[in-house]
């Protein structure tokens, strides 16, 4: 509109290039809420695929796999998607069913977020500026470290506060192999993995968890820092602000469930940052990628977190 007046620059700071003349606990405690609302929508609205994905993980095969060509024209037998899985999982449980084990993967997602925001409380690490001479590397890498070591700590802590949760919530839905109810719901749960093995079968498949976490966290951190430090020339008028940008959708990544920081990472750079769709295709790809590095660890301890629990599934893994 003619005659208006630009906004000034500390109205286009991104929500984590720094706290701004407004910021104070209040708006903290609403950034906080924030991430808790959307992680827990996230984890809702992905649980179908998640509970999917784990069925599969333990071997579950419910359905005669098809047949069909392939790309070279030779028949070959597929087992089914994740639609017809899924349709499966309606038909003997209804459309409730997909839902198995929501409640304490919610409550699991809840406690990580809240865990990471008392923690970083607790333990503040004080706001650095980000080097922008390329000659200073020694300097650069060093404060890299120490903050991706404060954020390390803080994914440790919160992993461990909310391992077991996540723990009852695999176990809850794989259920579905055997037609059990041996977890009919959070507190029994609890109760009943105490009384048959005590306080470490809460914690069983957490060691793999822990290193596919650090492994992911600081593949992120590294690629911030290079990106910040390498592809953003210090000659351009908005340096600062895309390096806060980039700060925080890899902030915003790692907060996040895994399975949904890639979608996440392309939303943050193309709609609220209003980045290059290349750059945002290059980071989806990257995130891809970290997340086929650190699987296998993901894998392994869901494995461990339903086997030997007395389950008719847990034969077959």
């Amino acid at each position: 509109m003619a005659g208006e007046a630009p906004l000034p620059s500390v109205a286009r700071a991104p929500p984590g290039g720094g706290p701004g003349p407004g910021a104070g606990p209040g708006r903290a405690e609403g950034t906080e809420g924030l991430f808790v609302a959307l992680g827990a929508g996230l984890a809702a609205a992905s649980h179908p695929l998640l509970y999917v994905k784990l069925l599969v993980q333990v071997g579950h095969e419910p359905l005669p796999p098809t047949v069909g060509r392939n790309v070279l024209g030779r028949k070959v037998l597929y087992l089914p998607g994740f639609f017809t899985y899924a349709r499966h999982i309606v038909k003997v449980d209804g459309k409730r069913g997909l839902f198995r084990g929501l409640t304490p993967r919610l409550i699991s997602s809840t406690l990580s977020t809240i865990t990471r925001g008392s923690v970083k409380k607790a333990f503040p690490l004080e706001d650095m500026e980000h080097v922008s001479n390329k000659d200073d590397v020694k300097t650069s890498l060093r404060k890299v470290v120490k903050e991706t070591s404060h954020e390390m700590m803080m994914q440790c802590v919160s992993r461990v506060v909310s391992h077991p949760l996540h723990v009852i919530s695999m176990r809850c839905m794989v259920q579905f192999v055997g037609r059990e109810v041996k977890y009919s719901g959070v507190f029994s749960a609890i109760g009943r993995i105490f009384k048959e093995e005590g306080i470490l079968g809460f914690f069983v498949g957490l060691v793999p968890h822990i290193l596919g976490d650090v492994i992911f966290l600081w593949c992120c951190n590294l690629l911030a820092h290079f990106i910040n430090t390498y592809a953003v020339d210090d000659n351009f008028s908005q340096a600062s602000v895309i390096r806060s940008y980039t700060k925080f959708v890899m902030g915003v990544c790692r907060q996040l469930p895994r399975h949904s920081s890639a979608s996440c990472c392309l939303w943050a750079r193309t709609t609220a940052f209003d980045m290059n769709v290349r750059d945002a295709t290059r980071l989806l790809c990257f995130q891809i990628a970290m997340s086929m590095l650190t699987y296998p660890f993901l894998l392994v301890g869901d494995l461990m977190a339903v086997n030997n629990c007395g389950y008719v599934c847990h034969t077959e893994i």
